[in-house]
């Protein structure tokens, strides 16, 4: 099961959270940012649906694949 951890961090004059290299918008207050992060988390968790789908690769070449909706990754929040 994947793993993604948010981190709250000083960003852009401001605080932000960040996962995988990524930086959410900019927040004035660092509990601001925590708040949205452990929402953040919290979607990352909910199930979707199962469903069918179609992906072209790097090469051009197209997949399908199910998507189970129950695959949700681990999540949490440091800072």
């Amino acid at each position: 099961m994947a793993h993604v951890t948010y981190h709250i961090v000083q960003h852009d004059g401001g605080w932000a959270y960040k996962a995988d290299g990524v930086f959410s918008e900019t927040f004035p207050s660092h509990d601001a940012a925590r708040a949205a992060a452990e929402r953040a988390a919290g979607e990352q968790r909910v199930a979707g649906v199962t469903t069918g789908i179609a992906f072209e690769d790097k090469d051009g070449q197209w997949h399908e694949e199910l998507s189970d909706g129950t695959d949700r990754p681990m999540t949490d929040v440091e800072g």
